[in-house]
């Protein structure tokens, strides 16, 4: 490469590192996710991306379903999206975590074991999501593999209104532990005859035009969930 070419490409490196660095002097990074991520995984990276670049402004909207993350992507209302996998393939995705569905049960609950039957779960009047959320679809369809007919008594949208009623007794639920918590000490929680989880990821839409801002929230997602070996967040609930 000629002497003048390498000062050319010099240039242009400079150029860009200057367009990247004045890209996060400002601007907004828009989020949109389910209640279990905004409570629980996204307040540490905020933090920590506030500290980082505290000129740029993070927006949180707050949705039921991952439907609904995915048209606020899709319609440009937001930026970055967290979802439980897999979505449309019109999105970019990366897994973050893994978090298992429990079963929650009032506290007049008698059980031989922490892991539930699926006998002892037909026992109980079950208090599920809607079945047009994104959540319930599998795990309706892993329900149906127990081999006896549950009982599905209510059906609510709301994870902390599913916990206020069974800690009255008025059922039992199966939330995904993250959607559980923050669990009354009266609820009593067990595992499910055979493990579920979900697989919780962020995502963006394909080929669209983002901000540095947003490559540089993204990173620090990326970065928390490589911080354990196994794909858990240090901040997610035991």
């Amino acid at each position: 490469m000629s002497y003048g070419r390498q000062i050319a490409c010099a240039l242009e490196m400079m150029v860009k590192e200057a367009d990247l660095e004045k890209g996060l002097q400002g601007g907004q990074v828009r989020i949109v996710t389910f209640r279990s991520v905004a409570t629980h995984i996204l307040p540490g990276i905020i933090a920590k991306f506030r500290s980082c670049f505290p000129k740029i402004t993070v927006s949180i909207t707050e949705v039921y379903y991952t439907q609904a993350v995915e048209e606020a992507l899709r319609s440009g209302k937001a930026d970055i999206g967290f979802v439980s996998l897999p979505i449309s393939d019109e999105f970019e995705t990366r897994e973050i975590l893994r978090d298992k569905y429990v079963v929650l049960l009032p506290p007049t609950a008698k059980l031989s074991s922490a892991k539930i039957t699926w006998k002892e779960l037909a026992a109980y009047p079950l208090i599920l999501q809607p079945a047009e959320n994104s959540c319930s679809v599998p795990l309706r369809k892993y329900l149906t593999t127990s081999g006896f007919p549950l009982n599905i008594a209510y059906e609510l949208s709301e994870d902390s209104t599913i916990v206020s009623m069974v800690m009255q007794g008025l059922g039992t639920a199966i939330l995904p532990r993250l959607a559980a918590e923050p669990i009354p000490t009266s609820v009593k929680v067990c595992s499910l005859p055979a493990d579920f989880e979900r697989v919780i990821g962020v995502a963006v839409l394909r080929d669209g035009l983002l901000i540095p801002a947003v490559f540089a929230f993204l990173d620090l997602v990326k970065s928390a969930a490589e911080v354990d070996s196994e794909g858990d967040f240090p901040i997610n609930p035991s």
